[in-house]
């Protein structure tokens, strides 16, 4: 009982001090950090629900935009031996905290190459891997358009045919930049949405809410398409 004591209060700690971090690296550049509080534990679940899914196999995973890793702890003890875990984090600050996990995380010990960290955009990242599951944490709705665009097609051409591809969006967010916003910035806003919208149509298979999470958040998953079957060969004619 005192083991778990000890174990749960290390947790609260490790939580306030994320959030510390979220709240100082919001005031350096919201635009770019996209949040206010790490993803909860039930935000992280419903974004690597696909890894969970495909348990038991060698994977390759990417995460892209992990910030303090509230997401990539959730990762880590699902990597399956032979499996990748490829990071894509921007943030130096952030990125100097992911280093650290994945250097004491016990589920890592001797295994430390599961994990690589890349520290630049996902846009930059310079790799021909093909990744079983993609699960992007960026700010969607703090980009422009055509940003968003050239990171979903790279999510898109990274995957395996097959592969699937979770990203969230926060509840509310419409309306709150209606009051709050200028023109301008809720037309951007809005063409993100539809550029957003344009691959769900085309590749969502599957799309939930996430309430236990400040604010609340919806989580799309989308799945690249499998090739389609070649044609049969024709037949041979009969025989007379």
């Amino acid at each position: 009982m005192e083991n778990w004591i000890t174990s749960h209060d290390r947790v609260l700690a490790q939580r306030q001090a994320e959030g510390w971090m979220f709240l100082i690296e919001a005031a350096r550049d919201i635009r770019t950090t996209g949040a206010l509080a790490p993803s909860s534990p039930a935000l992280a679940r419903a974004l690597t629900d696909p890894v969970r899914t495909l348990a038991g196999r060698p994977l390759n995973i990417l995460e892209a935009g992990a910030g303090t890793g509230a997401v990539t702890r959730t990762l880590i003890p699902l990597l399956s031996p032979g499996s990748r875990l490829d990071i894509a984090e921007s943030n130096p600050r952030f990125t100097a905290r992911l280093h650290h996990l994945a250097r004491t995380h016990p589920h890592l010990a001797g295994r430390r190459q599961q994990v690589r960290i890349h520290s630049r955009r996902v846009q930059d990242l310079d790799t021909d891997r093909r990744y079983d599951v993609i699960v992007s944490g960026l700010p969607f709705a703090n980009f422009l358009p055509d940003q968003v665009e050239t990171i979903m097609g790279r999510y898109l051409e990274m995957l395996h045919p097959g592969g699937a591809l979770t990203y969230f969006a926060y509840l509310g967010t419409r309306r709150a930049r209606a009051l709050l916003s200028s023109r301008a910035q809720a037309r951007r806003h809005h063409a993100v949405e539809e550029v957003l919208a344009g691959y769900q149509r085309r590749y969502a298979t599957g799309c939930w809410t996430v309430w236990a999470n400040l604010p609340p958040a919806k989580v799309w998953q989308l799945t690249r398409p499998a090739p389609a079957p070649a044609p049969a060969p024709a037949a041979v004619g009969a025989r007379r």
